[in-house]
C-alpha cells in the first residue's frame, strides 16, 4: 500500500522531476485537462468529478508519503498541485487555450505566494494540510479566471 501511496502522491512519478516538481505536476494536470476537453467536450464536469473522486485518496497518499519520508510536505508530493490546478480550471467560463495558459499561471502564482488563509491551511495535520492549501490556492485562481472570462480578458 505504501508503494501505491507514493505512486499516487507523486502523480505517477511527476514528483521525481529534479527541477520544479510542483510545476511539472501542474503541467501534467493541464495536459490531462486538455485531453479530457478535446476528447469529451465536457472538460469542467469531468474535472470536477475527478477532483472530488481524488481528494480523499490524495489526502491519504500525501500523508503516507510524508510519513514514509519523515517530512511535513515532501517536494515529491504533487497530487495536491494536480487537484489545485483542476480547481482553477473549474473557474473558466470556457475551456480554450487562453484559459489553460492563464489558469496554469494563476495556480502557480497562488500556490507559491500562498495568500491568507492559504498558508494557514498548511498547518492542518498530515495529508489534509498538504492538499488543503493547494485546493484553496486553486479557489483563488478559479475566482480570478472566472472574472477574467466574464470580462472577456482571455
Amino acid at each position: 500500500m505504501k508503494r501505491l501511496a507514493v505512486l499516487l502522491a507523486t502523480w505517477w512519478g511527476c514528483g521525481y522531476f529534479p527541477v520544479g516538481p510542483g510545476t511539472i505536476g501542474s503541467l501534467a494536470a493541464i495536459a490531462i485537462a486538455v485531453l479530457i476537453h478535446f476528447y469529451t467536450g465536457a472538460g469542467r464536469v469531468i474535472l470536477l468529478l475527478l477532483t472530488l473522486l481524488l481528494v480523499l485518496p490524495a489526502v491519504w497518499a500525501s500523508g503516507e508519503t510524508a510519513r514514509k519520508y519523515r517530512l511535513k510536505d515532501p517536494g515529491i508530493v504533487v497530487i495536491d498541485e494536480v487537484l489545485g490546478q483542476w480547481v482553477v480550471l473549474l473557474g473558466a467560463t470556457a475551456l480554450r487555450p487562453g484559459s489553460f495558459v492563464l489558469g496554469f499561471i494563476l495556480f502557480r502564482v497562488f500556490d507559491i505566494w500562498k495568500p491568507w488563509p492559504v498558508r494557514n491551511l498548511e498547518s492542518l495535520p498530515e495529508g489534509i494540510g498538504i492538499v488543503a492549501d493547494d485546493l484553496a490556492a486553486g479557489v483563488y485562481g478559479a475566482l480570478i479566471l472566472y472574472i477574467g472570462g466574464a470580462l472577456r480578458i482571455y
